[in-house]
């Protein structure tokens, strides 16, 4: 099966020199893509990974490439490297392919999640389908990669793993939609792409809510309960999951969690291991 987890030692380094950075809350500086990191060492190494978060990188604590840098490195390129490879446009295809199969591998990891929920037969297969087809895409030559339609691609999962949310939200309890501490009765605000940002939950149920795309930056989050909860590409930066449970909640990424307040009461989902506490 495919990696979908980053390993970096068999990356160039794609991700520190293809992406541009943005000077803000996530990153210190202003860099173009292509332009390497200032804090890239010549072994494609980070020197500074393990204080990142304290210096100002967290948008970098945050990110995960879901295994697609040693794909595009190891795969794509056979092994190629940007800093001394003859083909003077080598680096720009190599930095372009990168955002391509990170799409493809997102995917690919919202839909390993879908079949391991096991909803049904049918969607089951769909979802395996639907694996295999997008592994197969971010497998292909460097050419057809950056000729790829990826919305077109993405259009055709979503509606699979929003099937698959349906299913299995449907199987479980109904939500009771507790007052948060101080806060309102929350029922009316719990839909998918509600703007939560800074919403006081601390103690809600919101067992089996569906908050796709739902905007919860800073949201006091401490104790819920969000089991069954549809998390798929909700913004959780800086939302506070102490003793959160959010073991149980659908399509949770690495990423979503490295980018809220965690501690060790926070129950992750199985495989999703990326905590930072802060």
């Amino acid at each position: 099966m495919t990696e979908l987890r980053p390993d970096c030692a068999r990356c160039v380094g794609l991700c520190c020199v293809a992406l541009p950075l943005t000077r803000g809350a996530d990153f210190p500086v202003d860099k173009p893509g292509g332009v390497p990191c200032g804090n890239l060492l010549a072994d494609d190494r980070c020197g500074i990974h393990d204080r990142l978060a304290e210096t100002g990188w967290r948008g970098c604590v945050a990110y995960d490439c879901f295994g697609a840098g040693q794909r595009v490195t190891q795969q794509t390129f056979a092994g190629r490297t940007w800093r001394d490879d003859p083909d003077p446009g080598l680096p720009g295809r190599m930095f372009a392919t990168l955002p391509v199969v990170h799409q493809l591998h997102e995917m690919s990891y919202l839909l390993a999640q879908a079949i391991s929920y096991d909803a049904a037969p049918d969607l089951t297969r769909r979802c395996r389908q639907l694996a295999a087809e997008v592994d197969a895409l971010a497998g292909g030559a460097a050419q057809d990669l950056l000729a790829l339609d990826v919305t077109a691609v993405r259009a055709r999962v979503a509606p699979a793993l929003r099937d698959v949310s349906a299913v299995v939200r449907g199987a479980g309890r109904s939500p009771r939609h507790t007052r948060g501490r101080g806060s309102a009765r929350t029922d009316r605000r719990i839909r998918p792409g509600a703007d939560l940002v800074g919403a006081r939950l601390a103690g809600a149920d919101l067992h089996g809510v569906d908050l796709r795309g739902a905007l919860l930056i800073a949201a006091d989050l401490r104790d819920a309960d969000l089991t069954g909860a549809d998390l798929l590409g909700a913004d959780l930066r800086d939302a506070d999951l102490r003793g959160a449970r959010v073991s149980g909640a659908l399509f949770v990424t690495p990423p979503q969690l490295a980018a809220a307040r965690t501690d060790e009461r926070t129950t992750c989902p199985p495989g999703v291991n990326d905590l930072h506490e802060g």
